[in-house]
């Protein structure tokens, strides 16, 4: 589908719950660009840019990003794309962050993948990583070619320490606290659309005919 209207929207879901997978066939079957913010502060900080440097100093000292920091960083990188569309994934995770972002740029959709937590343990107990790619492989539904190695480089995998049991127990239940207040303001605002289910594959169908459904709405309103 060819955009001829700026489309912008905001993926959410627990870690683990399939967006990776999701915003890539987005960004493939519908020409946005994905912007994730792990890697705009990864950038930031690798490039040793004055918010990237201060970022760094909270991350090194334990203490979370303040959120007009993390709100200027990320929309500082929009307003770089401004005649893009784009599906922006990381953020925001708090409702200040949310109205910075809604001050900005009119988001059209907000999609929420709703994977219940017990599926997603089972997923990233199961998952080891090759390191240097960022490659990652689940034992379960994408197993490596060779155990234990990445399908690549031949190189070892491992397991995160964010990926055990506890920890993983631990992440859901911030990620629940943290963003909730989150899909509120969003479903409030009447742009949250959530999709409920266990498995990606049978979730993406019913997000690529929302899609499909809300984009074409959205060219007609510019015929």
């Amino acid at each position: 589908m060819v955009l001829q209207k700026i489309f912008r929207a905001v993926i959410m879901g627990p870690p683990g719950s399939g967006k990776g997978t999701v915003s890539a066939r987005i960004t493939k079957g519908f020409g946005l660009k994905h912007l994730s913010s792990g890697d705009i502060l990864r950038s930031n900080i690798n490039s040793k840019t004055e918010l990237g440097l201060l970022v760094k100093s909270c991350l090194d000292q334990g203490r979370l990003v303040p959120d007009n920091m993390m709100s200027r960083l990320i929309l500082s990188e929009l307003r770089c794309m401004d005649q893009n569309s784009w599906l922006l994934d990381g953020f925001p995770r708090t409702v200040a962050q949310a109205e910075a972002l809604d001050d900005a740029f009119t988001i059209d959709t907000v999609i929420n993948l709703n994977v219940p937590f017990l599926t997603i343990q089972q997923r990233l107990t199961s998952r080891w990583t090759h390191l240097p790619s960022g490659r990652v492989y689940n034992t379960d539904f994408n197993p490596p070619k060779v155990p234990g190695r990445d399908d690549v480089t031949g190189e070892p995998l491992v397991q995160r320490d964010d990926d055990t049991p506890e920890t993983v127990s631990r992440r859901l239940k911030s990620y629940e606290t943290q963003t909730e207040p989150v899909l509120e303001y969003y479903r409030s605002n009447g742009v949250l659309e959530t999709f409920t289910g266990t498995e990606t594959n049978k979730i993406w169908p019913h997000v690529e005919a929302f899609l499909h459904k809300k984009l074409a709405t959205a060219q007609k309103s510019v015929v």
